[in-house]
């Protein structure tokens, strides 16, 4: 993939890099070491003087994966050149691990890019636990995945969850704001704590039934089992989670039939780091009963 930027100013290259362009300065290290940037054409370094009319051009590279690629069946919700946008079941990790490099969401993605003969790479941007369903954003370059990075920092994107919970939540809306810490290891269970990192959530209710809730949930921060820990904190856990559940929404969970947290990650809201356009990215899944 090219970026490409006609100079209206005059300036060392690096400050177009950094300034107009948005490289990281761990890409820029990374692509001067291989000749990536040219000036009207030729290869130059970062400090070299560029002059009003120039074009810049980067050549962007992307290293192949150490695990396998894989043909998944993948549900698309939104592509482009820049960006893939897609649904990730329930029971799917994220990334290959140690103990396991096939099988996972990466497995798949590269798979469908080595398939449709496109040079991107498996960048994301959102995360979501094995059991946890719903959009996962892409970016499709390291470029890319660094301007999701900022506008994730600055606070642009805009992250809607949806989930069942045990009992009836009285109140219409709210907001839990509930530090989170982390377990001694070996364990990777989090809990509420007055030593853990601040950590806010907005919710409200979709619908209410008799022994559940069916909620959306805005998580303003981002940390680790956010939202499970939240829900289990306010004495609403979500159903089918093993771990934050209580004996009484376990039973109910058994009753109903889940295995595997009920909390889906229905929709993402975001200016595209490209183009700037306001984006809506909209899950095919729900959480409904």
């Amino acid at each position: 993939m090219e970026l490409k930027w006609m100079a209206g100013r005059e300036g060392r290259l690096s400050s177009f890099l950094r300034g107009e362009l948005e490289l990281s300065a761990g890409l820029m290290n990374r692509l001067k070491y291989d000749r990536r940037f040219l000036v009207n054409g030729v290869p130059v370094f970062t400090n070299y003087p560029v002059k009003p009319g120039d074009l810049i051009t980067v050549l962007l590279d992307e290293r192949s994966p150490e695990y396998p690629a894989e043909d998944m069946d993948l549900t698309i919700v939104y592509e482009d050149d820049f960006l893939l946008a897609l649904d990730k079941p329930a029971g799917m990790l994220i990334h290959p691990s140690r103990s396991r490099d096939t099988g996972t969401l990466a497995n798949g993605v590269v798979g469908y890019y080595k398939r449709t003969g496109q040079q991107g790479a498996f960048h994301p941007c959102s995360r979501l636990d094995r059991d946890t369903f719903g959009i996962v954003l892409l970016g499709k370059n390291s470029h890319v995945h660094g301007l999701l990075g900022n506008l994730h920092t600055q606070g642009a994107i805009h992250k809607t969850y949806e989930a069942l919970v045990w009992g009836r939540v009285e109140e219409d809306r709210g907001t839990i704001d509930a530090p989170i810490a982390r377990r001694p290891l070996p364990s990777l269970l989090r809990y509420v704590g007055p030593e853990g990192a601040p950590a806010r959530t907005e919710f409200e209710v979709a619908e209410r039934f008799e022994a559940f809730t069916h909620l959306r949930l805005h998580p303003i921060t981002g940390k680790t089992h956010q939202l499970r820990v939240h829900c289990a904190y306010i004495g609403h856990p979500i159903l089918g989670d093993p771990q934050y559940g209580t004996v009484e929404s376990q039973a109910l969970s058994g009753m109903m039939g889940y295995q595997g947290q009920r909390l889906c990650a229905v929709s993402l809201e975001l200016p595209h780091p490209i183009t700037k356009e306001p984006l809506v990215l909209k899950s095919t899944m729900g959480v409904k009963p």
